[in-house]
C-alpha cells in the first residue's frame, strides 16, 4: 500500500510536469487559427407546398429534386402535367446540426409532389387576333373557329381556310390562308399526279378570265369575289391545363359578337356633332366623353379634324368583296363659264341640267358590313347627262369695316320714328353715338368724291368704291380728305361730330350700291 502511494505521487507530478511542457510548447511554436468568422445561414428546414421535407445544407438541393420528381411524375403515364411547387426554408447559421439524407429528402419530395397533382396538361392551340386569345382543343377547331368567321359573309360556301406557316416570324408560328375551295382542290390534284403529262399541260393551259370590261352584263358572275381577314391571325402550338381551353361553340360566339372599338373619324364638309353621333349609334354625351378635344355639343369642329368614335366590330373582321349590278340617274358635273368682270356674288344659270341614264358593274370593298370603297369595272350609258352651265364672277367684291372704333348704335336701318323735325323717316344708313372728335376710317379703298358741307349731313365725306359701290360719312366735325384722293381701307378720313340736323355727337354712315341705299349690316366684315 505503501508503494503504490509512492509511486501514484511520482506519476500524478510527471503528467503535470509533461501537460505544463505541452502547453509551454503550444503556446510557441503551434500554427495560429484565424477566429470564427459568421458565413450566413448554413442549415435549412424546408417546406414543399406547405410540407416538411426535412433539413439540409443547400435548398438547391432541394429544387433539383423537384426537378427530378416532375420528369419521373410525368413519364408514368406519357402525359405533361401541372404539379405546383413552392419552396420554403427557414434558415439558420449554426456550428454543428443534423442534415436528413439524400434518400430521405428525395422519397419526401417526390410523395410530396404526387399528392400536388392538378391537372394533365392537354395539347392544344393558342390563337391570338390582336390583343384577343382563345385556346382551341385540335387543329380541327382551328379550322371550324376561322371557317365559321368565314361563313357569315361567303354563304355558298366558296372559300375555306386553310393554316400555314407565318413566313415573317422566326419561330414556327401559324397563320391563315383563304383560298377558293375549287382551286384547293386543283392544288391537291396536281400534287397527287406529280409533275406528269397532265400537270404540264394544266400549267400550260391555264384559264385566263376575260376582261370584265368585254363581257355584257349578264355573263358577269355576281357576288362574293373576294375575301380574307381584317385581321393578323397567329396561331401556336401550347400545352395547357383542360380548364383553359374554350369550347368551339363558346369560341365561335367570342370571336364573332360585335365589340365596340374605336376608330379615327375625319370630319367632312357639313358635317355636326350631333350628325356624327347619330350616324354611329352614339349619343352626343359619348362622343364627347370619348374626345377630349370636344368641351360640350357647341364646341367647334372643321373639316379634316380627327374625331375617335365607337363602331361595333367583331374580334377577328372580314374584309370582302362583292360584284353587284346596278341602274341608276345620274346627274353630270356642274359646268362653269368664268366672267372676270363680274363679282363672285353674282352668277347666271345659262343651261338647265337633265339626268342621264346607266348601267354599271362595281366591285364593291366592305369591312364587315362597313362600306369602304367602290370601283366601277363596267359601265354602259344609255343616255347621256345634261350638265348644268353656270357663268360665274370671278372678281373679289369690296369688302367694309366698321368705320369707328366702338360707339353705339342709336338708328338702325330703315323705317323709323323721325328724331327731329324735317329728319327722314325712313333711314338710309345706320347712326353710332360717339364723342365728337372719335377718329373715322375709310370703311373700303377708293377714292373721294365729295368732302365738305352739304345740307342735312352736316359736314361730309362720300367715296367711290368698285362695282358702284359708294360710302357716306355724315355730320363730322372736321374733314381731313379732299375731293379726288384716294384712300385705303381704315385710313383716318375725318372726325365725328355734331353737324347738320343732328340731335346728339354721333356719325350717319351710308352705303349705296349703284345709287340705291343698301342696308350696311349686310355688308360690313
Amino acid at each position: 500500500m505503501k508503494n503504490r502511494t509512492k509511486y501514484w505521487k511520482t506519476i500524478k507530478v510527471t503528467w503535470l510536469f509533461c501537460t505544463c511542457a505541452i502547453l509551454f510548447l503550444a503556446l510557441f511554436f503551434a500554427p495560429v487559427f484565424p477566429a470564427f468568422e459568421s458565413e450566413g445561414e448554413n442549415w435549412f428546414e424546408v417546406s414543399l407546398n406547405g410540407q416538411p421535407v426535412g433539413s439540409c445544407g443547400d435548398v438547391d438541393l432541394v429544387d433539383g429534386l423537384i426537378a427530378d420528381a416532375r420528369r419521373k411524375l410525368a413519364s408514368e403515364d406519357g402525359e405533361l402535367v401541372y404539379i405546383p411547387a413552392e419552396v420554403t426554408a427557414e434558415g439558420k447559421e449554426v456550428l454543428f446540426g443534423q442534415v436528413d439524407g439524400r434518400q430521405k429528402l428525395e422519397d419526401a419530395v417526390f410523395s410530396i409532389m404526387q399528392s400536388s397533382v392538378q391537372e394533365t396538361l392537354q395539347h392544344a392551340y393558342t390563337i391570338k387576333i390582336n390583343e384577343y386569345t382563345v385556346n382551341l382543343g385540335s387543329s380541327q377547331d382551328v379550322l371550324s373557329l376561322l371557317q365559321a368567321v368565314l361563313e357569315r359573309y361567303d354563304t355558298e360556301g366558296e372559300y375555306r381556310v386553310e393554316l400555314v406557316v407565318d413566313p415573317d416570324r422566326e419561330l414556327n408560328v401559324l397563320t391563315t390562308s383563304i383560298v377558293r375551295r375549287e382551286e384547293g382542290e386543283k392544288n391537291l390534284r396536281a400534287a397527287g399526279e406529280g409533275a406528269g403529262v397532265e400537270a404540264f399541260f394544266d400549267e400550260l393551259f391555264v384559264e385566263v378570265e376575260p376582261d370584265v370590261a368585254m363581257q355584257d352584263f349578264a355573263s358577269l358572275d355576281y357576288g362574293l369575289v373576294g375575301i380574307e381577314f381584317g385581321d393578323a391571325v397567329e396561331i401556336v402550338d401550347a400545352y395547357l391545363p383542360e380548364s383553359e381551353i374554350t369550347s368551339l361553340e363558346d369560341a365561335v360566339s367570342q370571336v364573332t359578337a360585335d365589340q365596340q372599338k374605336e376608330q379615327i373619324y375625319e370630319v367632312q364638309a357639313g358635317d355636326t356633332l350631333s350628325q356624327i353621333a347619330e350616324d354611329r349609334g352614339l349619343s352626343i354625351d359619348d362622343l364627347i366623353a370619348i374626345n377630349p378635344s370636344l368641351d360640350d355639343e357647341n364646341s367647334t369642329i372643321r373639316t379634316g379634324d380627327e374625331l375617335i368614335i365607337t363602331v361595333p366590330e367583331p374580334e377577328l373582321s372580314v374584309i370582302h368583296q362583292e360584284r353587284i349590278y346596278t341602274e341608276d340617274s345620274y346627274d353630270a358635273e356642274v359646268e362653269y363659264i368664268d366672267n372676270d368682270s363680274w363679282y363672285t356674288t353674282k352668277s347666271e344659270v345659262r343651261q338647265q341640267p337633265s339626268a342621264g341614264f346607266r348601267k354599271a358593274a362595281s366591285v364593291v370593298t366592305y369591312r364587315n358590313d362597313t362600306e369602304l370603297s367602290e370601283e366601277v369595272v363596267k359601265e354602259e350609258v344609255v343616255y347621256e347627262a345634261v350638265p348644268k352651265v353656270v357663268e360665274r364672277g370671278t372678281k373679289v367684291p369690296p369688302t367694309f369695316i366698321k368705320p369707328i372704333s366702338g360707339g353705339r348704335l342709336s338708328s338702325s336701318y330703315g323705317r323709323r320714328s323721325a328724331p327731329t323735325k324735317g329728319a327722314s323717316t325712313n333711314h338710309q344708313g345706320v347712326d353710332w353715338a360717339t364723342p365728337t372728335g372719335t377718329a373715322v376710317m375709310a370703311s373700303c379703298g377708293g377714292t373721294v368724291t365729295r368732302a365738305g358741307w352739304a345740307s342735312g349731313y352736316g359736314y361730309v365725306v362720300y367715296i367711290q368704291h368698285e362695282g358702284g359701290r359708294e360710302t357716306r360719312y355724315g355730320h363730322l366735325s372736321r374733314v381731313l380728305v379732299s375731293v379726288g384722293e384716294k384712300v385705303e381701307q381704315g385710313e383716318k378720313i375725318a372726325l365725328s361730330g355734331n353737324t347738320g340736323r343732328s340731335t346728339g355727337p354721333h356719325l350717319h354712315f351710308e352705303l349705296r350700291i349703284n345709287g340705291a341705299s343698301v342696308n350696311p349690316f349686310q355688308y360690313l366684315q
